[in-house]
């Protein structure tokens, strides 16, 4: 049985640092069991993973999010110009967005994602129905008609496939509209988190006493759990590669979505959030990542509602990776389920049965493209 899901669990240690800031410049953080938990954002782990270079090198430019139409306009007219022509680009980005983009500081009602693959796609449209005496009304009924073929012109922007597109005019709310595949939550640590306080000044060279700026930074350090889940059949379908949801997927097509997900888990695995990080360079890697199939998205989260405590040696780091695998086990024998596991630990764990060991994380990638088989 090919489950549809991929459940992604990592454990991240972050040194001292403030990696998601909240509109007051304090760290984002949430009530959890009872306790303050330091919080970096789901959006804040998004953009973090679409704009890294491991992103571009492996799947290409992130699509463009913006509300700034007539910006957008000025972009795409720059990087399409040697294969359409300026007015052609203009009908396609009005006739996507339902607006005047060339009006000027033009503004769409919410940021969209925009991919110049996509507006590619509309000129070549409009000048295939032109030439054919066909007008923009025929045009819409025939983008509305096949879907599949649009999704494929954007099959580029591979981060609207993943976290999808809200739309609220023009043809991006018809059959733009992309429901995500992938599910970020917000990355909480482990345990409970007092935050400290960094009192700094910036000293001007050319001034004798004191100082030309004193100022205040919350921060802190924690064991953070990070979880996504990945609906394999709905990426399919973001993809181009299958009609719709009820379509029966192929090998071909699940493969190229499970070269994703081995991607989606090196990214939730190594990035990090790139706020404050010249005054704390709290560049840390994954301590443990569990990758999971199952035929329903769960989380883990549960496992650190009772806030993890420093064992003996003094820290959160190894209490928490043991925590995640006992709390797993509990979840995986008291509900019976039936899921492929496997997990790359930099620590040498006693796992539960059902999951499989891997010594390093390419060799966990490679065993999700390979649909959890050893």
């Amino acid at each position: 049985m090919n489950e549809n899901f991929i459940n992604f669990h990592i454990l991240i240690s972050h040194s001292p640092s403030c990696l998601n800031r909240d509109d007051m410049n304090m760290q984002k953080s949430a009530i959890f069991g009872g306790k303050r938990r330091v919080r970096i954002s789901s959006q804040s782990l998004k953009r973090t993973m679409r704009t890294s270079d491991y992103y571009r090198q492996h799947l290409g430019e992130p699509s463009i999010r913006t509300n700034h139409l007539a910006d957008f306009q000025h972009q795409a007219i720059a990087a399409l110009s040697d294969r359409y022509d300026e007015n052609l680009i203009k009908q396609a980005i009005d006739y996507i967005s339902g607006k005047d983009s060339s009006a000027d500081k033009a503004k769409d009602d919410a940021v969209a994602a925009w991919v110049l693959e996509e507006v590619a796609y509309f000129c070549d449209q409009i000048k295939k129905l032109e030439a054919e005496g066909v007008d923009a009304k025929k045009l819409q009924k025939l983008i509305e008609k096949d879907g599949l073929a649009f999704r494929q012109a954007m099959a580029n922007g591979l981060d609207i496939a993943l976290s999808g597109r809200m739309a609220t005019s023009g043809l991006m709310s018809e059959v733009g509209k992309i429901d995500g595949a992938l599910a970020v939550a917000h990355a909480i640590t482990t345990h409970a988190v007092d935050a400290d306080i960094d009192w700094f000044t910036a000293v001007d060279d050319l001034q004798d006493l004191g100082s030309a700026h004193l100022g205040t930074q919350e921060f802190s350090s924690g064991v953070f759990y990070r979880y996504a889940s990945l609906n394999l059949k709905q990426l399919q379908v973001n993809m181009g590669l299958l009609p719709d949801i009820k379509a029966e997927e192929t090998a071909d097509s699940r493969t190229k979505a499970l070269d994703i997900a081995a991607h989606v888990l090196h990214l939730l695995a190594t990035e990090v959030p790139s706020a404050k990080q010249q005054s704390f360079a709290a560049h840390n890697l994954a301590d443990l990542a569990l990758v999971s199939f199952s035929v329903q998205p769960i989380s883990l989260a549960n496992a650190f509602e009772k806030p993890i405590q420093a064992d003996h040696k003094g820290g959160f780091r190894e209490a928490s990776l043991k925590e995640l695998n006992a709390y797993w086990d509990k979840v995986h024998c008291g509900y019976g389920l039936h899921e492929r596991c496997a997990e790359f630990s930099l620590e040498a764990l006693g796992l539960p049965d059902g999951i499989t060991a891997k010594p390093s994380l390419p060799e966990l990638e490679n065993w999700l493209r390979n649909n959890g088989q050893a």
